[in-house]
């Protein structure tokens, strides 16, 4: 939620400046967070994990094994409101923008209050990033952009070891969605509570 920061006097804001615009909205003065929100929301509404939630819990389709549909009709994700579902692909592009952005953060980080510093910070950034990763590309839209519609993997070896990769850590993906609302929670609460002054981070160097 404090990532990017795009105006300030920060030297981490990406368009600085001595003041905030007068057209930038009040409620964006701290972050540009709300405008990528779309993303990594969308991202995870449309998760495959999340689906298999939700269509048993709210949308009765099926509710359980062995258990008729909820529907007289069965239209899959063809029709409102599921066709949305086909926007997983998209979402996961922002998802891999919005953890670059992450990764740069966490590394940026790094830069202590005069050179290179490191402390619990820094873990709790990096952890998060690694995190975040691992979800990100365990997604079943991205085993299939490693290895789909390819009818030889002896033919794309690279492509091949990427897709094995991906598809190992793709039973991962519920633990991981789990654990990254956890790492992001922490995360965001850390660096809320050291800029509003609550407590110092702890430094190990520097």
């Amino acid at each position: 939620m404090y990532s990017p920061l795009l105006f300030g006097t920060s030297p981490h804001a990406w368009f600085g400046g001595p003041d905030i615009p007068t057209w930038w909205p009040s409620f964006l003065h701290y972050s540009a967070a709300a405008l990528i929100l779309w993303g990594p929301v969308g991202f995870r509404l449309t998760c495959y994990y999340y689906r298999r939630a939700y269509y048993r819990s709210f949308w009765m389709s099926p509710p359980a094994c062995a258990v008729p549909d909820g529907h007289k009709s069965y239209s899959g994700e063809t029709r409102f409101p599921l066709i949305f579902q086909n926007f997983h692909r998209y979402a996961f592009y922002a998802a891999v923008l919005i953890s670059l952005v992450n990764t740069y953060d966490a590394v940026v980080s790094f830069h202590g209050t005069e050179t290179f510093g490191f402390g619990l910070g820094n873990i709790i950034l990096v952890g998060n990033v690694v995190m975040l990763w691992l979800y990100t590309v365990s997604c079943h839209s991205c085993r299939h952009i490693t290895g789909g519609r390819l009818k030889h993997f002896s033919a794309h070896p690279i492509r091949y070891r990427t897709w094995t990769f991906v598809s190992r850590i793709n039973t991962r993906h519920m633990e991981l969605a789990w654990i990254t609302l956890g790492t992001l929670a922490v995360t965001d609460f850390y660096v809320m509570a050291v800029s509003a002054g609550w407590f110092d981070d702890l430094r190990f160097v520097n």
